[in-house]
């Protein structure tokens, strides 16, 4: 007590002011506040996965049952097994894979190529042939389906991997921009020296540029081959023998009508579809994170 009866205010309470008002109490509040959101939102992300790996270990029963139970009374490893036999997977493996990396080889080269050519040569109408390569991204792919497939039918591609493959190798606008962006950030200087030890410009992009530019190229592999090995749509709608099917429309052959899909085989079937993506994530993840955050903050 202080004298004419005023209270005396906690020591603690106005040091803790000072420090939130602080430029180290408010980066601290926001560090906090950020690894909670970041928090909560792995949590919302991660409860669909989580989900489909409790489902395919269940029974069927177990599965329709209501209230639903994350926790199966007895685990089913057998699910795998017989979800991998259900329908002819090692078929739709093999057929996804051969898809999946001649496209990447086609998306690496290429856009490698096109990209290099964008941050480096210096041709009139460059900018304006860089936007109309972009603005291809505006372009729905459901606007496109009828002209090509027309365009493939006439040329005997239906029913075959080229549809699948062959346009790859004429570049990506995504995959263009994501590289240009990162060769811009590379210093001119090495060009020069190149050119003055007898480097023409593909031997730079092959031995300078290829080599430095990895963390990207990761990226766009990553990208790449994720996107390809889920397409449900493209083989979808060119693809009509079985022996062609991929892995994404294989997995629809689980669904069936009037309540008889097997729930636990078709969730056993994507987990094992899903790894290929996760393995690929976490052994070029250092890449992938520097590619992105280079290609980002360059340019």
């Amino acid at each position: 007590m202080q004298e004419g009866g005023s209270v005396n205010k906690p020591l603690y309470s106005t040091r803790g002011w000072l420090f939130f008002r602080s430029r180290r109490g408010a980066e601290a509040l926001t560090r906090v506040g950020a690894t909670a959101i970041i928090l909560v939102c792995a949590v919302i992300i991660l409860i669909p996965a989580a989900w489909m790996l409790s489902t395919s270990l269940k029974t069927l029963q177990e599965v329709l049952t209501f209230p639903p139970k994350w926790i199966p009374d007895s685990w089913m490893w057998s699910n795998y097994p017989e979800a991998l036999t259900f329908l002819p997977f090692d078929i739709y493996f093999r057929n996804t894979a051969l898809i999946t990396f001649a496209v990447l080889i086609g998306d690496l080269l290429t856009n490698s190529l096109v990209a290099y050519a964008f941050a480096r040569l210096r041709a009139p109408g460059r900018e304006i042939l860089f936007t109309l390569v972009l603005s291809t991204m505006m372009v729905p792919y459901q606007v496109l389906m009828t002209p090509q497939y027309v365009l493939f039918h006439r040329l005997g591609w239906v029913d075959t991997f080229r549809p699948l493959v062959i346009p790859a190798w004429f570049g990506s606008a995504f995959l263009i921009f994501l590289l240009r962006q990162f060769y811009r950030g590379i210093p001119s200087e090495l060009d020069d020296a190149a050119r003055i030890d007898g480097c023409g410009f593909i031997s730079t992009w092959w031995r300078i540029m290829v080599p430095l530019s990895l963390p990207a190229l990761a990226s766009a592999a990553i990208f790449s081959f994720t996107y390809n090995w889920n397409d449900f749509t493209a083989p979808l709608i060119y693809l009509s023998s079985p022996g062609k099917m991929t892995l994404a429309v294989g997995l629809a052959y689980f669904r069936h009508r009037y309540g008889a899909t097997p729930w636990h085989l078709l969730m056993a079937a994507s987990v094992v579809a899903v790894l290929p993506c996760v393995v690929l994530y976490f052994t070029a993840q250092k890449y992938f994170i520097q590619g992105v955050v280079v290609t980002g903050v360059k340019g």
